[in-house]
């Protein structure tokens, strides 16, 4: 599936403060809604994108909705995608904020700007790969190959004289703007013989530090500046790879892409043969240390013109779990998960069942019942060693449900994401729709108020975001006020 026939589709550009209309049509044979992922779109969720959350789908063959995109204090990049089942594998694009007019970046203009943007793509269609995940109930199948840009690169036989090329001017400076969208896994990034440095993420900037390598969350964007400061005489790769502390099935290919140096202002037709690949500084799949080592550089610009207003205290304290469950197979049914079961993923041991008469935002807003409930529990139902290597059988299945949590507005609020070792436990990207948040602290092992929020808490510049990986068998805490709807 594709958006105007572009494949990623249409980069967005608009200015802090600005209000943008995008009138879609689905032409499609399949249901479609479309997310604006970091937007806090203020006292306008209904066109946030959420299938059955914040609205209905799109009908196919032709159905039409207008999305009132409401741009408030983000500044830096951000990105759409769809939000329908797994149509975000291949419909996404990237959304460019810019200062306001008049106004300008904390850092010295670039000479350039462009996304960046690192996909999946598989050898069989989206749809009928979706449905067989979801009849197993095993892991979906691992992608063929990363893109970058839309294209995989010279690792792969079919792709190496599409692969994307960037052609800069030595002694400029170029900001790129990275977007992961692929499906599940946080990817590794960097630049042949090139450091980047790090001035922007989530829509944010921050604090910047330079690093060889860049490591980005499904969902994430990080803003880089580029330096063009080496000889022009031969090409440079840019890679990117999958890391994964725990998953069997991965995807283990690298996806490449050319950066070359223009000469008397003539470009030059690059090769592969002129850049030198072991000049990638990429970790190993599963450097766990690595991944962590680079989030944790993460600071809130934190100046005049930057405030910070993280809650020093919360008046509400949520502690969710997150886990991967088995949930017993039907009868008659063979199923791919674990010991014959199939996969579910749960928060505070509830795996999410969507309503499918009407979305839980209008029943909210019309008072209409029996759509969700309001118990979803602010911590877990039952409390366990959550990171043990072993972990009894009786705590994989879990609770279905629709509950949703409610919150005071103005309330300050603090919310542990707590990961756990069930089947093994994997790292877990969350996302916030409508608020970022301050990412206040984070480890391994589980959560200690007493111990944690007292030694490791940073409440004086954390980094303002929208997206987070919680590590493997770790902990992330985040602070924000609930202020969405606001003025």
């Amino acid at each position: 599936m594709t958006i105007n026939g572009n494949f990623p589709g249409e980069t967005l550009h608009v200015h802090r403060g600005d209000t943008l209309i995008v009138h879609v049509v689905n032409r499609s044979p399949h249901n479609i809604t479309i997310h604006w992922h970091g937007v806090n779109q203020p006292r306008y969720p209904w066109a946030d994108g959420p299938e059955y959350i914040t609205q209905c789908p799109i009908q196919p063959g032709g159905g039409k909705f207008s999305q009132k995109v409401i741009f408030t204090t983000e500044e830096g990049t951000l990105w759409w995608h769809a939000h329908s089942e797994w149509t975000r594998a291949t419909v996404y694009g990237a959304i460019i904020v810019y200062p306001k007019k008049g106004h300008a970046y904390p850092f010295p203009k670039p000479h350039a700007d462009l996304p960046i943007i690192f996909g999946e793509w598989w050898k069989q269609d989206i749809f009928e790969l979706f449905d067989d995940f979801r009849r197993s109930g095993g892991d979906p199948l691992v992608s063929h190959a990363i893109t970058i840009n839309g294209q995989p690169g010279d690792r792969y036989n079919c792709s190496g004289q599409d692969m994307f090329k960037l052609a800069v001017d030595q002694g400029k400076t170029y900001l790129l703007r990275l977007i992961n969208a692929a499906m599940q896994d946080i990817l590794f990034f960097s630049i042949a013989g090139h450091q980047l440095t790090v001035v922007g993420t989530d829509g944010t900037y921050t604090k910047p530090f330079k690093s060889d390598y860049i490591t980005i969350s499904p969902g994430q964007t990080i803003d880089v500046l580029l330096r063009a400061d080496h000889p022009i005489a031969a090409s440079y790769y840019m890679a990117a790879k999958f890391y994964s502390s725990a998953r069997a099935a991965v995807n283990l290919n690298t996806t490449t892409a050319l950066l070359h140096y223009t000469t008397n202002n003539t470009t030059t037709t690059p090769t592969a043969a002129a850049a030198n690949f072991s000049a990638v500084s990429l970790s190993a799949t599963a450097d766990t240390n690595a991944s962590v080592a680079f989030t944790a550089r993460f600071r809130s610009l934190a100046d005049k013109k930057h405030p910070v207003d993280v809650p020093q205290k919360a008046d509400t304290n949520l502690y969710f779990t997150l886990s991967m469950n088995a949930v017993p197979c039907p009868a008659g049914a063979t199923c791919a998960g674990p010991n014959g079961a199939r996969l579910a993923a749960s928060v505070n041991n509830v795996s999410l069942v969507l309503p499918t008469s009407m979305d839980v935002l209008g029943a909210y807003y019309r008072g209409i019942g029996g759509v969700y409930g309001d118990d979803f529990p602010s911590n877990p139902p039952v409390s366990f060693d959550f990171t043990n290597l072993t972990i009894p059988a009786v705590y994989r299945t879990p609770a279905t449900g629709n509950q949703v949590r409610m919150l005071e507005y103005n309330s300050s609020v603090e919310l542990v994401f707590q990961g756990t070792n069930l089947l093994g436990g994997v790292d877990h990207p969350m996302h916030l729709h409508g608020t970022n948040f301050y990412v206040v602290g984070w480890g391994f092992g589980n959560f200690d108020r007493a111990k944690d929020a007292n030694k490791t808490y940073n409440l004086v510049d954390p980094p303002f975001q929208n997206t987070i990986a919680v590590p493997r068998n770790g902990w992330v805490a985040v602070r924000f006020k609930a202020t969405n709807p606001g003025k």
